[in-house]
């Protein structure tokens, strides 16, 4: 049991982030997909900064250095602000199944750019994970066009969800993608617990910008009066920035990253369940096949 602890928390982190994109997806259909956002890493920073102050002696990460914060800060903006607002956007607009498929891309996307930007190697194996990933998520998203719109080879597909949706959602891995990349110039040898909290800061000054300059703080005072999305939104930064994030650091190390990437990457398969049973969404066996399929692209790409 012990020797496979880091697989086991890997899997945790998997069924955590389930957990996170159901309750938020519910959440933002009622209070906003922008109000979700800043609240849930307001509640997610209590949360984390509660647990370093007894893991760590810091409430606060007062001793990163100038350097940490700056990578670290930026990664928060690109990752949690531009990022997680596109995901969570999607959420509302293609449902958190559809979108959290989508988001399987992230690892490769991240290995992509850190390709281009810090000159990683990417092997044969790992382009045919990319190319079996998005394979998986087109027999998802897209679908045969009815016979009366049909008008040559390239009108025979038609996206099955909303196009902004789908957008959003690849743009919510982008984000992803480069905020880890940039985790990794700023982190180096400090406490991730401790980055993670500077990533959330960054987030919350970035939405509190956005709302200051939208005017749209009115709009927060009006989701607290909402119980049921409250508690929603509650229990995601609970299981999300704070028991997914810890969790996911758990299982890098104490197995190797790539078997641990992998088991946390099963998300689209794990929520296909939960989403059909709870949220009532219709799930079609091509849908079930092209998650399956999504999933082994990226088991191929770090195994």
């Amino acid at each position: 049991m012990i020797a496979h602890w880091g697989e086991i928390a890997a899997l945790i982190t998997a069924v955590f982030w389930t957990v996170t994109a159901l309750v938020f997806e519910s959440a933002g259909r009622k209070i906003g997909s922008l109000v979700l956002n800043l609240l849930r890493l307001l509640v997610g920073f209590i949360f984390l900064s509660i647990f370093t102050l007894f893991y760590r002696g810091y409430f606060f990460p007062v001793d990163a250095t100038t350097e940490a914060w700056i990578y670290l800060f930026i990664s928060g903006l690109i990752g949690f602000v531009i990022g997680d607002l596109c995901l969570f956007q999607a959420f509302v607009l293609i449902g958190a199944r559809i979108s959290m498929l989508i988001m399987s891309l992230t690892p490769p996307i991240t290995a992509l750019i850190g390709w281009i930007i810090l000159g990683e190697t990417l092997t044969p194996q790992n382009w045919l994970g990319m190319i079996v990933t998005m394979t998986g998520i087109s027999l998802v998203v897209l679908k045969r066009a009815d016979r009366s719109i049909r008008k040559g080879m390239f009108n025979q597909l038609r996206i099955g969800f909303p196009l902004v949706g789908v957008l959003l959602a690849f743009a919510g891995a982008v984000g992803q993608g480069a905020g880890l990349v940039l985790s990794k110039f700023g982190m180096q040898d400090y406490d991730a617990f401790a980055a993670s909290q500077i990533r959330i800061i960054a987030g919350i000054v970035g939405f509190g910008i956005l709302f200051t300059v939208l005017r749209r703080w009115r709009d927060v005072l009006l989701a607290l009066s909402f119980r049921k999305p409250m508690i929603q939104m509650t229990v995601g930064a609970f299981f999300g920035p704070f028991l997914g994030v810890s969790f996911s650091l758990i299982a890098v190390k104490y197995a190797s990253a790539g078997v641990a990437a992998t088991l946390m990457s099963i998300v689209p398969v794990l929520i296909i369940a939960p989403s059909a049973i709870f949220l009532k969404e219709k799930v079609t066996l091509k849908e079930i096949i092209g998650a399956l399929i999504a999933v082994a692209g990226v088991a191929l790409f770090f195994l």
